[in-house]
């Protein structure tokens, strides 16, 4: 099951850097500069996961900076980076040391930019502060953002606009006595030292800044608050200035990582489409383990590359909003979950509810957006207490020049989501991890919202099946990658620790620290060290008690894969409307990289299938059943379509073709992308996932027939049957009972009851010919499913509706309405259609006519068809 070693890898830039020659595709890390050579052996194929319990040594954080010269003006030779890291060291150590939270703030007031900056004409600025009853701890919140070489946020940031780039170089007593200027410049002082209140839009600024540092204080206290964020901010800033723009991984191990990393290795993975027999029984551990799961997705990010706006009132929206095949991608997470539930009743007759954790952040008004849309549709008929929303602090955008805090105006600094590996500590702090435990759950499974593809076939339900089968800590979904794709990769890392001993582990590097690496950036050859590791996707199991043992930790390691990534610029409109362009970023860190505190440790090195026994694995698939993501903007006359709406629509189109061909479907198939950038797909077909969402259940309900080229087909239905079905044109089958009917419970509530009264359709040698979609039109919107039409055949069911249709030829435009508790059977007469609309009998109103039976044989899914 293990993906063959057999490319060659690159060498680094410097010499510190030495990778193995064939077959083993490893990178080491050498002393003396020499190259190293290990054999690939050491690391062959498990053919199944064992458990193991081999103590984990704790793995310390590695903070790291990606860079690269966008839009990059050389730093000041005014900013001495070590001088300023080495005085808010020194305050952080004293702040370390207090007791209380009055010698916090006189160790604060001691600092010299603390007492510069508020001694400057203090009588005027204290009134300010008098005027706006501040509490001592939010003058404490000032006073660290001043001391923390920040004072230009408490007035008027002026800049200097270079073309596109941005000028912040100030010394420090200059930008602290600037930013009190400005800000007094603007205050209205009588003759009698009175000045008028601050303005209301003022009050607002100043009353957000201040949450935003509350936040900031305390989310980074394990870093030293605000302090702690500017001080790894400007290490971070300096490791790349000093060491031309890489870190010295080698050295660094020398000097504070307690370990030195001696190799990066392409990682043995349970390949799925290779060994089918073990993947179907590793789908079944997932469905098995369902009442054990969880669900949790991050969410918060700010997704600025997907350009979503609201059509009506122009507000900028969060991902999880983006109109996608019909419905928000929030919808299709949880339509994919309600499909892995449904299966579950559908085999053992049990209803099973997973609790969902969504991780939201108040940027573009994501956690309002999402609230409102969970309350619009009643929480998908799950109960308000299935969900727990949590909420991630923003964080400030700095200058890659000098670590400077972008600030649109006064009191506005320029502030993003921290990147999803707050998570963890964020899931701590909020209680999200007790609620889970709280609902019996062991595990869970995480994803993002724009990778439209996640849940195909048994990816993720396998994935989580070997996490809770093998008590797994945290597993990995991968594929291959693709070229020039911005995604990390999984490697198996190999460390030797200071006590001698050795650690092993399956991680991520993302794709902005491939320089560090000596990974080539631009799209590799098939041989490149990229193709030779798999991709990173961001799909993970998770053991619940041991990512809350590492949220709650006190150190460094709650806030995993820190880094600082400056390769995009940073773009933001100030106060005057004039648009600025700088190279920068902000403090974030990765979800993922909590796998470094999962290693396992050994006392000597391992030589042969040291992966079957790690607290890491990884699940491989065919990418197309992993990974495809709607998470940028399609430019116009952009002839890529990687990562977008439009090319991740291919892909399940692909994944359409490669369902239903297999059940004898006749049909037209998916070429490259190329072909179809200045057209639509050569055709729609969108299956609810309830028809599956395994394939070997969805291909059981579909037999024969023939799909042609321009045709659609909507099925949203999953007690539904396909039998020598020939389709020309539009076919559109809508249940309002999909996978069940809702009923309210005793708080009031609509709970979802999977099985009951659900819509049923039967289509047995039917042809179904109409003039389709109107593939010429320009409004079409492939992505969103916003066609325009000549003609269709529509069929809606209301509640427990039936329809059935047997030997007939279906032509033209049609649309039937079957309303709930009737049966619509249309059969085929001498005269042409006979169409018979009954009651359904009272004894079957629940159960329905007809209901396919699930049962398990083996290691697989049997369907039988069962008429009442």
């Amino acid at each position: 099951m293990a993906r063959a070693n057999s490319t060659p890898a690159l060498h680094h830039n410097n010499t510190f850097f030495t990778l193995n020659s064939k077959p083993s595709n490893s990178i080491f890390f050498s002393h003396n500069k020499s190259l190293s050579a290990f054999s690939s052996s050491i690391f062959s194929s498990p053919t199944q996961l064992h458990s193991h319990s081999q103590p984990s040594h704790p793995c310390i954080r590695i903070a790291r900076v990606s860079t690269e010269p966008v839009e990059y003006a050389p730093s000041s030779p005014e900013f001495n980076f070590q001088k300023e890291i080495a005085r808010l060291k020194s305050l952080k150590s004293k702040l370390h040391d207090c007791r209380s939270f009055k010698e916090k703030m006189n160790a604060m007031e001691s600092d010299s930019r603390v007492k510069s900056f508020f001694d400057y004409r203090s009588s005027s600025f204290s009134r300010v502060l008098e005027g706006e009853n501040l509490n001592e701890n939010e003058l404490y919140l000032l006073k660290c953002v001043v001391a923390a070489g920040q004072g230009h946020v408490l007035g008027e940031f002026r800049s200097k606009l270079k073309g596109a780039e941005f000028n912040s170089a100030r010394n420090s007593v200059k930008s602290t006595l600037y930013a009190l200027a400005e800000m007094i410049e603007t205050w209205d002082v009588n003759d009698g030292g009175k000045r008028e209140d601050l303005k209301e839009e003022e009050k607002r600024a100043l009353r957000s800044l201040l949450k935003t540092l509350g936040e900031v204080e305390h989310f980074y206290d394990c870093f030293g608050g605000i302090i702690g964020y500017q001080i790894m901010v400007l290490e971070l800033l300096a490791q790349s200035t000093s060491e031309g723009q890489n870190i010295n991984w080698s050295e660094q191990s020398n000097k504070s990582l307690k370990y030195q990393l001696i190799g990066i290795h392409p990682p043995n993975v349970l390949d799925l489409s290779e060994d089918v027999e073990y993947a179907s029984q590793a789908a079944l551990w997932g469905i098995e383990g369902l009442p054990d799961l969880g669900e949790i997705y991050p969410l918060g990010g700010s997704a600025d590359r997907l350009g979503l706006v609201d059509p009506e009132t122009g507000e900028c929206l969060p991902a999880a909003m983006l109109p996608y095949c019909g419905r928000t991608l929030l919808e299709g997470l949880i339509r994919d979950l309600q499909a892995r539930e449904f299966l579950y009743f559908k085999l053992y007759g049990k209803q099973c509810i997973t609790p969902v954790a969504i991780m939201t952040s108040s940027a573009k008004n994501n956690h309002l957006h999402i609230t409102s849309l969970c309350e619009k549709l009643k929480w998908f008929g799950r109960g308000r207490s299935s969900f727990q929303l949590f909420e991630q602090p923003l964080v400030p955008a700095v200058c890659a020049e000098d670590g400077q805090w972008v600030v649109t105006r006064p009191c506005v600094p320029l502030c993003k989501p921290g990147g999803h590996g707050v998570i963890w500590k964020l899931a701590y702090d909020k209680g999200v991890f007790k609620w889970f435990h709280d609902h019996g759950r062991k595990g869970a499974t995480v994803r993002q919202v724009s990778n439209v593809v996640a849940a195909t076939d048994m990816t993720l339900l396998a994935l989580a099946g070997i996490g809770l089968r093998h008590r797994k800590k945290l597993g990995f979904a991968s594929c291959q990658r693709n070229p020039g794709a911005t995604e990390g990769i999984n490697v198996l890392l190999e460390k030797k620790n200071l006590d001698g001993k050795w650690a092993y582990g399956v991680s991520c590097i993302e794709y902005t620290e491939f320089d560090k690496f000596g990974i080539t950036v631009g799209p590799p050859s098939p041989n490149s060290l990229q193709a030779e590791f798999p991709a990173n996707t961001n799909i993970l199991y998770v053991d619940l008690p041991s990512a809350e043992l590492i949220g709650s930790s006190k150190d460094g390691s709650s806030l995993p894969g820190m880094l600082l990534n400056v390769k995009k610029p940073i773009t933001y409109v100030d106060k005057f409307g004039i648009k600025h362009s700088i190279s920068g970023g902000r403090l974030e860190c990765t979800m993922q990289n909590i796998a470094d505190n999962f290693t396992n440790t050994y006392p000597s090195r391992c030589y042969k299938d040291v992966e079957d026994e790690l607290d890491t694995f990884i699940v491989y698939n065919e990418r197309r059943k992993v990974t495809s993501s709607a998470k940028k903007k399609r430019k116009h006359a952009d002839k890529s379509l990687h990562q977008t709406p439009d090319g991740s629509l291919l892909d399940i189109m692909r994944n359409a073709y490669d369902l239903l061909s297999h059940c004898g479907i006749k049909m037209p198939k998916v070429e490259g992308n190329e072909k179809y950038v200045n057209s639509g797909p050569p055709y729609i077909i969108l299956l609810h996932p309830a028809l599956g969402p395994l394939w070997e259940v969805t291909r059981q309900k579909f037999q024969g027939g023939s799909i042609s080229a321009g045709s659609e087909l909507q099925i949203e239905i999953a007690e539904f049957l396909w039998r020598d079905v020939q389709l020309d044109g539009s076919l559109i089958i809508l249940a309002e009972n999909v996978i069940g009917s809702t009923i309210i419970d005793e708080s009031g509530e609509p709970k979802l009851q999977y099985g009951r009264r659900c819509a049923r359709c039967k289509l047995q040698n039917v042809r179904v010919l109409n003039n389709g979609i109107d593939w010429n039109s320009g409004d079409n919107l492939y992505w969103k499913h916003d066609v325009q039409r000549f003609e269709a055949l529509k069929v809606i069911l209301h509640g427990n509706a039936e329809f059935e249709a047997t030997n007939v030829v279906i032509q033209g435009n049609h649309v039937l309405e079957v309303p709930d508790g009737y049966r619509l059977k249309i059969t085929a007469v001498n005269s042409g259609l006979d169409a018979q609309m009954k009651p359904i009998e009272k004894e079957l109103m629940d159960s329905g006519t007809w209901f396919w039976n699930y049962k398990i044989r083996g290691q697989h899914i049997q369907l039988s068809l069962n008429e009442l």
